[in-house]
């Protein structure tokens, strides 16, 4: 049995296959996400699972360089963006995008994997850039 945090075998897949600047997004229950195959839908009702609480393991075996939010969430959601830097720490790139560049990213062809939560607050979305481990 896999010993990391990660169970869920999609989510593990996506990171799996995570090479250097490849993208991985998790999003709120209102994200418009592809419905292709890197389609994670993790969403069971409202607020469950929470965006925060799938960000703090996803991060936990994902090395990133650099992190994508949609630039309303310094207004619309500030406890979510005072949640994400928490987690992030100090030494990760935040870049602020507009919403709508957020929503044509999914389809980006780096992006691995777009992860749904149940997250209902605003603006609760992230693309995370990975780095190399070495």
């Amino acid at each position: 049995m896999k010993k990391n945090k990660v169970l869920n075998s999609h989510v593990s897949k996506a990171i799996a296959t995570l090479g250097h600047f490849d993208l991985l997004t998790i999003n709120d229950a209102g994200m418009p996400i592809p419905n292709d195959e890197r389609r994670i839908d993790l969403a069971i009702t409202k607020d469950l699972p929470k965006f925060i609480e799938v960000l703090e393991v996803v991060l936990s075996e994902v090395e990133i360089q650099k992190i994508y939010l949609a630039t309303e969430i310094r207004n619309q959601n500030p406890y979510q963006l005072e949640q994400i830097y928490a987690l992030i720490g100090e030494h990760v790139d935040v870049e602020f995008i507009e919403h709508d560049e957020m929503k044509k990213n999914l389809n980006n062809p780096t992006t691995k994997a777009n992860i749904r939560t149940g997250e209902t607050t605003p603006f609760s979305n992230i693309a995370l850039e990975s780095n190399v481990t070495f």
